[in-house]
């Protein structure tokens, strides 16, 4: 059996890079790696069958001197601690260099959502909270949607919450606009990959128009963000989920393919276009590449084979440390996770921004604010990284590690 990939090594090889470049101490590297606190439950529940089932829950608070810990929680069967911990410090990283008040945190259950039932979710879920609910909160600790997750599991974890400490709808976000949720916030990571892209594009001189996209996951940030791509006039020819992938030189019909899958589960089964085999996309020629599923799927065995110019990061963690290095040396442009996907924790923070202050903002000033902040952040990567000469990775950790420190330092650690 092929060694799973830790994306914890990935993130431990950016910040030693990082600390070596910024002169940091080891035991101030040794501060920016280890997790605050790690949380480890298990959680028995009676399935729809009569029969036991017990499945293991996990949240780690990576960084909180910036703010209170801000993350996801994902179901999904391969989740456990060592991933938890990776996401959870790559979120520590992506709110510093958005520069908003909040830590990294991140959490998860390893569970198939898509083979349990509606009542057998919201179990899973609020026995979850009631197990860590100590330890979250709208000041410590504020969970949002991720992977296997949405906006439902956010309004039970909201319910679950709100039941032992009172109405408390800041301390989650990403729930359903009754329950206190924000408008955009689902649109928002896709949506701030359409931004990034645009910042970058406008910055280097790139045209959009006709710019070729292949896009590897078609779940909420895949689909908002070929709608993004699309307004901006670039082409998607491929796109792809986990069980079907379909291409189209001259670029494939969006709406009829938003259809298709709502309908039918499956991109492929149409005759205008060419079925691919999921990992194939990710080695199609293209100008820009779209990992949006889940980390580490771009390997050293697959990085030789990458044929797009420009690989933007809309998953966690795609690309591995040794990849990364392969892609670097022949030339391929990566705009880094913690920048390119960082619109979902930026609208999150809206919303938390909104619960706290009994506020409702319109979708016009979501939007701007977006745009603003995630600009800022893109245009102070692309600024530290002429001013360097380093790859735009290594510029945005030279950023947030260095915000962290200095967080760390002013609490007289």
């Amino acid at each position: 059996m092929t060694p799973r990939l830790s994306m914890q090594s990935a993130y431990e090889t950016f910040l030693n890079a990082a600390c070596a470049r910024l002169g940091y101490s080891a035991s101030m590297k040794s501060l920016l790696s280890l997790a605050a606190l790690e949380i480890k439950v298990e959680i028995p529940i009676v399935r729809d069958n009569g029969e036991l089932a017990i499945f293991s829950g996990y949240r780690v608070q990576h960084q909180g001197a910036r703010g209170p810990c801000k993350g996801g929680l994902r179901y999904h069967p391969n989740v456990d601690m060592e991933e938890v911990r990776e996401l959870a410090s790559l979120m520590t990283m992506k709110t510093a260099l958005v520069n908003i008040p909040l830590g990294g945190g991140k959490g998860g259950i390893d569970c198939d959502p898509h083979k349990l039932s509606v009542r057998e979710l919201e179990t899973l879920t609020r026995k979850f909270i009631k197990r860590i609910h100590r330890e979250i909160g709208p000041n410590s600790d504020i969970m949002a949607p991720d992977v296997g997750t949405d906006a439902r599991v956010m309004g039970w974890i909201h319910s679950e919450y709100s039941a032992i400490y009172g109405h408390s709808p800041a301390a989650v976000t990403g729930k359903p606009l009754a329950l206190g949720g924000s408008v955009g916030r689902e649109k928002a990571t896709g949506h701030g990959i359409g931004i990034a892209i645009r910042e970058y594009a406008t910055r280097y001189g790139k045209p959009l128009k006709g710019a070729t996209v292949a896009i590897e996951g078609f779940g909420n940030v895949g689909l908002h963000a070929a709608q993004a791509l699309c307004e901006l006039g670039m082409k998607i020819i491929a796109v792809s989920d986990s069980r079907s992938a379909v291409y189209r030189e001259d670029g494939v019909d969006l709406d009829a393919l938003i259809k298709r899958k709502k309908e039918r589960g499956l991109l492929c089964e149409a005759n205008d276009l060419d079925a691919l085999k999921p990992a194939q996309l990710l080695e199609l020629d293209c100008d820009y590449l779209l990992p949006a599923a889940l980390g580490n799927v771009i390997t050293a065995e697959n990085a030789p084979r990458v044929a797009a110019r420009i690989i933007v990061e809309g998953a966690n963690g795609p690309v591995t440390s040794d990849a990364d290095r392969t892609l670097k040396e022949r030339g391929v442009v990566i705009v880094p996770d913690i920048l390119a996907n960082a619109g979902g924790v930026i609208v999150s923070y809206f919303e938390w921004v909104q619960n706290l202050q009994r506020e409702v903002w319109p979708p016009e000033k979501v939007d701007s604010e977006l745009a603003r902040i995630l600009g800022k952040a893109a245009h102070d990567v692309f600024d530290h990284a002429d001013a360097t000469g380093l790859d735009l990775r290594s510029a945005a950790f030279d950023i947030a590690v260095s915000r962290v420190k200095e967080a760390l330092d002013a609490t007289g650690f």
